[in-house]
């Protein structure tokens, strides 16, 4: 009896070690998880500027394009009409060149052309005037088109300008993204680092104690630490366990930055026997009953609800396979996982 109450003392004395390691996880875990967040908050930033700097440029570049389509229409229009009005100039030329003759011969015959001649120089009179109008609005035309040529020109460059910017724009948006996955990758890798050493020291000082498992990145109590046979109220026993992790966590609280979204997950996980008693129609209702007790005893010690997650699994998640006392043994389990929220 004597032995067996040391051995107990000393599995008793793992547990402020094992709370110690913890919290210092969990700080460092935190810690870097804070500068994670800030690092994306500040990147997100900028790529959210850059986004509507380039979302503004290919607004212009639209607006600059419909213009020059719309200048280039009109410019097509004035050649047009100043093509329809060099043509008929050359053939009212024509005509006076025509009636010049005419009127010439006219002369040359004598006296009784004068009424006819008279006639002509009439004609002739109308055909400079019609002559000249048209020479006035191929000039006017002639002007337009320069004008009109001019503008397309200074539309190109602003164009042009426009499709620089953009492409410049484009590249630091690519950089940028280059730079924050590199970022990401070594948050990781030094995340990876810490929780590597972390489950390496928490086993050195954890030894061979049975109710206590590292699986993953969870930590995993034997059901029977907390509960007994069937039922979800918790022992005294795994109450004094859960003070003390509760206690760990009030402290982890009060040093979390609030914008960090981490909670505290509790699973509940049964083995594949069936139970179907009053309470508890199925492992269903068995498992997600132990997790809320467990969220319920923590807000009852100080933590905040919204850091508590309650799940349960049932029977459907286990971790072994096999049939005997053992496997069953260890699929009965409370698992606890600080994650994202």
């Amino acid at each position: 009896m004597a032995q067996g109450r040391r051995r107990a003392r000393e599995r008793t004395d793992y547990w402020p070690g094992f709370v110690d390691v913890l919290s210092t996880l969990l700080l460092v875990f935190i810690f870097i998880l804070s500068v994670f967040v800030l690092a994306q908050f500040f990147l997100t930033r900028e790529i959210s500027g850059r986004d509507s700097v380039l979302e503004r440029l290919n607004r212009q570049v639209s607006e600059l394009t419909d213009l020059l389509s719309l200048e280039r229409g009109r410019g097509s229009s004035l050649e047009e009409q100043l093509a329809t009005l060099a043509s008929g100039l050359d053939a009212l030329q024509a005509e006076r060149n025509r009636l010049s003759t005419s009127l010439e011969a006219a002369r040359g015959a004598g006296g009784d052309q004068g009424a006819r001649l008279g006639a002509l120089s009439a004609q002739l009179d109308e055909q400079r005037r019609l002559s000249d109008r048209a020479m006035s609005q191929v000039e006017l035309l002639n002007q337009q088109i320069s004008a009109l040529r001019r503008q397309i020109a200074t539309l190109e460059s602003a164009l042009g300008a426009s499709e620089n910017r953009d492409a410049d724009s484009q590249q630091r948006i690519a950089d940028l993204g280059r730079r924050l996955n590199i970022a990401l990758a070594q948050r990781v890798q030094e995340l990876s680092r810490y929780r590597s050493d972390f489950f390496g020291r928490l086993r050195e000082i954890l030894g061979s104690r049975a109710d206590v498992r590292i699986v993953g990145d969870r930590f995993v109590f034997q059901s029977e630490v907390f509960f007994d046979a069937g039922q979800a109220e918790l022992k005294p026993g795994g109450r004094e366990g859960l003070d003390r992790l509760a206690a760990a966590l009030v402290e982890l609280e009060r040093q979390i930055p609030a914008e960090i979204a981490w909670v505290l997950r509790v699973d509940g996980h049964t083995d594949r026997r069936p139970i179907a008693t009053a309470r508890f129609p199925s492992n269903w209702e068995l498992s997600a009953a132990r997790a809320i007790s467990v969220v319920q005893y923590l807000i009852s010690r100080g933590i905040s609800p919204q850091r508590l997650v309650a799940a349960g699994f049932g029977e459907f998640q286990p971790i072994d396979t096999g049939d005997g006392d053992e496997a069953l043994s260890r699929n009965r389990r409370i698992e606890l996982k600080v994650t994202e929220r």
